[in-house]
Parts: C-alpha cells; sequence; structure tokens
C-alpha cells in the first residue's frame, strides 16, 4: 500500500520530493508478500457500493500494470462450490450479484463436470468466476518501488517511524536512522497503521485487530495449472 500511494502521488504530482520509510530490510516482507496472490474478481461485494467499484477498478488496474511492467501473472478463475442446497440458493445470490457488479466470465458449473476444473473439488453446484487471477505480489511491490525512483522518490529501508513533532508548518519526523523534516505525513503502516496514528496524536478509537479466518461459507478453488 505504501509504494502504491507514493507511487500514484508522484504521478499526479511529480514536482514533490517524496520519502518512503520501510522499517524493515526489504520491501513486502510480510502481509504482501506472503498471501495467496490473487487478483479478486468483485463478486462479493454489494452491486454500486464503494468496495465493489473499487475491487472492479482495482483488478482492471492491476491487470494493466502487470501487463505494461512485464510481471507475470495468470488469469486462471476461481471455484465457488457450495455443498448443500442451503448454500446452492447463496450460490445463486452470489451470481446474480457478480453480474450486477459487472463480470462477464461468470459460468454455472454443474456437479458431474466440477473435477474437470479441480480434481480435488466436491461440491452440487459451482460457479466459476473467469476475472480471478493470481499474482505474486511482491514483484509488483517491486515494480511500484522501480517507478518511485524512476520519478525522484527516495525510499529508505530498515528505517522505523519513532516520534512525530509540529514545529510551525513543518512536521518534523524522527526516525531510527534520521531526522526529517515534511510538510505532510501520509500513514500507510498496514497493520500498525493504528498505532502510528496513536504516536501522531490523532484521537480515535479505531483499533486493528488481526485474527485467523477458521471457516468460510462457500468452499473456493484458486485454479492453477
Amino acid at each position: 500500500m505504501g509504494t502504491a500511494t507514493a507511487m500514484k502521488i508522484l504521478q499526479q504530482k511529480p514536482q514533490l520530493k517524496l520519502l518512503l520509510i520501510e522499517e524493515e530490510n526489504s520491501l513486502a516482507p510480510h502481509q504482501t508478500g506472503n498471501n495467496s496472490g490473487v487478483i479478486h474478481s468483485g463478486l462479493y461485494y454489494k452491486p454500486g457500493s464503494l468496495k465493489a467499484q473499487n475491487c472492479v477498478n482495482g483488478r482492471n488496474l492491476m491487470y494493466r500494470f502487470c501487463d505494461e511492467n512485464g510481471i507475470k501473472y495468470e488469469k486462471c478463475g476461481k471455484l465457488v462450490l457450495a455443498t448443500n442446497e442451503h448454500e446452492r440458493e447463496k450460490l445463486n445470490e452470489l451470481e446474480k450479484r457478480g453480474r450486477e457488479n459487472g463480470l462477464t466470465q461468470l459460468k454455472r458449473i454443474p456437479k458431474d463436470e466440477i473435477k474437470d476444473y479441480e480434481p480435488h473439488a466436491a461440491g452440487i453446484d459451482a460457479l466459476f468466476v473467469g476475472e480471478t487471477g493470481i499474482v505474486n505480489y511482491t514483484e509488483v511491490t517491486k515494480a511500484f518501488a522501480k517507478k518511485i525512483k524512476e520519478l525522484n522518490g527516495e525510499i529508505l529501508l530498515d528505517t522505523k517511524f519513532r516520534e512525530i513533532k509540529k514545529e510551525g508548518n513543518r512536521l518534523i519526523i524522527e526516525t531510527s536512522k534520521e531526522t526529517f523534516s515534511v510538510s505532510y505525513l501520509v500513514n500507510c503502516g498496514g497493520l500498525y497503521s493504528d498505532k502510528i496514528a496513536k504516536i501522531c496524536g490523532i484521537d480515535t478509537d479505531v483499533q486493528i485487530i488481526p485474527f485467523p479466518i477458521r471457516g468460510f461459507l462457500f468452499s473456493e478453488f484458486i485454479l492453477r495449472e
């Protein structure tokens, strides 16, 4: 998120002097570099909602960015499985929602054809979502970083944000390496964004609490060759 935000800021305002600080000694070492790499289709969100619009637009932008920058991806599609009649009803709702969100590569897969798509899957009905893909987000992040440097932005690794104070119309940022005087601070701290906000003196009752997802209404299979 930090590299993507920095890249877009510089693309829109190339005259700015921008510095991105990263606590770790490499980019994308945590969630970004250790997820399943899914490029989401926009199947689940309420049609017309901001989430749905952002997901669909973001998917199209991601495929375009990968094409323009030589990043390998696979538009493999996915199966959403129903294992009982109740889930089949929910699958009908998902298909309707997906079509309302502009998905055109939806296809119902009957029970006897499911294993043609995924030999290890089982269910009574399935929905194939062709717009879904997979990509290595570490490579995407590296491409964002390359764009930042091409636009004269700077990236400092192994640099931890420690403290901030205001002097006139300037912000004084103290890090583990040195102190910077800046006009703006953009917080893209991921799971630590709430802690960074608190250090900045922002009064908020929002707290980020990570937790594992233990169950799903449907089984999903991302199709890989």
